[in-house]
């Protein structure tokens, strides 16, 4: 189906997340849907307490937008929103160009981070989660190991700051601590409850030795305490901010129709004075119906934005949402103990607290458990083999797809042989030439079937896969022609998608001393990139067929993004393991090789014939054994957990078969790497200074094996 429009989503929020459930159900034809967001998870709220008390893992409140995506068909973006174009439809971001939009819905919900001197330097707010989470997890280890005290300050006395104070106290009894926890609030008494449950709420605070202060006025906040305004100063090791709902800076500087830095939206969800933007969450506000800030309003909400903004895309009719006037609160108390309030009502205890964790874990539930995609099955008479192949798994994107080793040297071995100022032609990553004015330039070609849905990343990954094979012949590169596939999309989304992908080139080829000097772009069934690139050594480049006996191997990055693109398309991965991959991926090798290449005798990148497979290539061109250390091999976090599960690309059976190893077998061997680390082949007596020149220059380095005489035999050590 072409696409004609483009739908973002700003942030991954409570209804945003909705949304893609529900897209993934029923997506609408013709739209491409995009989600920004600066992580590959974002929080459920409503389990943070329990979290912090230690009642939930953090897998168990961490929504993965990143399995989300894949079942919604969306690109997921990893960056920050940092402003609006809302004349030329761009959202800007922090790290990278500008996405374009023809509508775009907002739920960043909000910010704990207050104005307060010494904020910045000694205090965390309670929102965003991931940071406050990072720091009360150190807090609470420094607790433990008896580095700092029990002491934490807590601004603010609404329903949140109490329930993380209690939280707090917690596990810091659990931990077998005494805990000071200090509770400071600008009221007279603790605020957004009624009398019953402020009393319920108060007493677990007493019981757990929470103590209250009200009416106070922080003025500023020092590295071990909280100075009050004509009070004593609070004793705080850490001092959380939750003090109330701040809105994003980067809202409060766009023209969008604001108070105190909440978008103003309309019964529709529409931002008020435009067509094109929703708003929903906290970080929206409805002047005709306000309500406090509560994640249960994004949830009710989900079901008409998904409306509207299908009716936004295509034309149809809005629907009006009504927000509840009441709603049950559901307080956790420190333990597994809760208190609810609605109607005036408090019912409190371990009841309670069942009830809001099944609430919670329903609501989880709907977000993990997706449907699996299923392809349909064809009709009728099959010409034999067909259903064999159909049988087998989806195929892989990136280097997964690549044809066999042994297929492929078969068919190279009809080529004529090197000629003239041809050197070297296949077998080695790159041709090499002689340059009519002296030297050597080399010329090599990749494309990869896209793995992800982003062009722009696909694309840095794209061009450092490629710049690998120059910089695997201790070559500089020189040039780079682009060869794109696009899928089927309106003249509008081809000039949108286009720049992105030229930006993105430009950028990678750029920073590697490169220039893009033009390419060749047609539609197709699906986003494929590719790069012809060429790069210019004075002397020899390095080939696979000059390693020596007792070189030692140094690999540059992990083993395992095979696997893990794999499981992404199953929907089997963790969203944070294969973001963490991509963002790897795509980072250039250039001060790797500038490393690695005037000291290595032999050099290559790994990438779709698996570890074994470019191993045996060193070892076969030069006549040399080498024992790989299984226990020095890095490999991507999450990659061996699903290897062992026996998740795998398509093309891994192919490269077990075509580079056999003795004493033993691993799976992640023959793995397919895309944009995969350098293979340098280095003197021992070099080796150490090798890893630690590396180090130095912010890069990974692992010797993970021992080249001897021989015929080409690996063995697993």
């Amino acid at each position: 189906m072409p696409y004609t429009r483009d739908l973002v989503l700003i942030g991954g929020g409570h209804a945003h997340a909705l949304v893609l459930k529900a897209w993934g159900m029923r997506p609408l034809p013709g739209a491409r849907l995009t989600v920004i967001n600066p992580g590959a998870t974002a929080p459920y709220t409503g389990m943070l307490p329990g979290y912090i008390a230690g009642h939930y893992l953090r897998d168990e409140l961490e929504i993965d937008l990143v399995r989300l995506c894949r079942h919604a068909g969306a690109r997921l973006i990893i960056d920050k929103a940092a402003g609006l174009d809302r004349a030329r439809r761009h959202v800007i971001l922090e790290g990278r160009g500008p996405v374009a939009y023809d509508v775009a819905s907002i739920d960043v919900g909000i910010t704990a981070k207050m104005e307060l001197s010494g904020f910045d330097d000694h205090a965390i707010a309670a929102k965003p989660l991931d940071r406050y989470a990072a720091r009360w997890r150190r807090f609470l280890a420094q607790v433990a190991e008896g580095q700092v005290a029990p002491n934490v300050a807590v601004i603010g006395g609404g329903v949140a700051g109490c329930e993380l104070a209690m939280a707090m106290a917690h596990a810091l009894k659990s931990a077998g601590a005494a805990p000071r926890v200090t509770v400071i609030e600008a009221g007279q008494h603790i605020s957004g409850v009624g009398p019953k449950v402020r009393h319920r709420i108060v007493t677990a605070m007493d019981d757990l030795g929470i103590k209250i202060i009200t009416s106070a006025k922080v003025t500023e906040i020092q590295a071990d305490r909280v100075v009050l305004d004509a009070q004593p100063p609070v004793d705080a090791a850490l001092c959380i901010g939750a003090a109330g709902a701040f809105a994003h800076p980067w809202i409060t500087q766009t023209d969008l129709p604001q108070e105190n830095g909440f978008i103003r939206i309309g019964p529709d969800l529409g931002v008020l004075d435009d067509e094109t933007l929703f708003a929903v969450g906290d970080c929206a506000m409805m002047p005709h119906a306000p309500r406090p800030k509560a994640g249960v309003f994004a949830v009710r909400a989900a079901p008409i934005l998904h409306h509207n903004l299908r009716a936004a895309l295509s034309g149809g009719k809005r629907k009006a949402w009504k927000p509840q006037k009441t709603y049950l609160k559901l307080i956790s108390l420190g333990g597994k103990s809760a208190t609810a309030d609605k109607f005036g009502l408090a019912l409190t205890g371990s009841l309670m607290w069942r009830w809001k964790d099944r609430i919670d874990r329903t609501f989880m539930d709907r977000l993990s458990n997706l449907r699996p995609m299923t392809a349909a099955k064809p009709q009728g008479a099959l010409a034999t083999g067909v259903a064999d192949l159909l049988a087998a798994k989806p195929l892989c994107g990136g280097c997964g797809a690549k044809v066999g080793r042994g297929v492929l040297s078969g068919a190279l071995q009809t080529l004529a042989q090197p000629d003239g100022d041809v050197i070297t032609s296949a077998g080695d990553d790159a041709a090499v030439l002689r340059r009519p004015g002296g030297g050597f330039q080399v010329i090599s070609t990749d494309h990869l079937r896209a793995m992800i849905d982003d062009p722009a990343l696909m694309t840095r990954i794209a061009a450092v896969h490629a710049l690998g094979d120059i910089w695997a012949m201790g070559a500089k590169p020189q040039v780079g022609l682009a060869s794109i596939i696009l899928p089927q999309m309106s003249a509008g989304l081809q000039a949108r998608t286009l720049s992105e992908i030229t930006n993105a080139a430009t950028e990678v080829l750029g920073a590697a001393g490169a220039q893009l000097v033009g390419g060749h772009t047609t539609m197709g069934a699906e986003l494929t990139i590719g790069f012809t690139v060429t790069g210019t050594r004075k002397t020899m480049p390095l080939t696979v067929g000059s390693a020596k006996a007792g070189d030692v191997l140094i690999l540059t990055r992990p083993i395992g993004s095979g696997v893990l693109l794999a499981a992404d398309m199953a929907g089997q991965a963790d969203g944070r393991d294969v973001v963490a991959a991509l963002a790897i991926m795509a980072q250039a090798q250039n001060r790797e090789a500038d490393i690695l290449a005037p000291m290595a005798h032999a050099m290559t990148d790994v990438t779709g014939f698996g570890l074994a497979g470019h191993v045996q290539s060193i070892c076969q061109a030069s006549k040399l054994n080498c024992d790989l250390r299984r226990d020095s091999i890095p490999v991507y976090a999450g990659a061996r957990a699903l290897s062992d599960e026996g998740v795998s690309s398509t093309l891994m059976p192919a490269n077990r078969m075509d580079a056999p190893i003795e004493g033993g077998d691993d799976a992640l061997l023959y793995d397919p790497q895309t944009a995969g680390g350098l293979l340098a082949s280095v003197p021992q007596k070099d080796s150490l200074n090798v890893i630690a020149a590396l180090h130095g220059q912010g890069c990974a380095g692992h010797i993970i094996g021992q080249l001897s005489s021989g015929t080409g035999r690996l063995r697993l050590i």
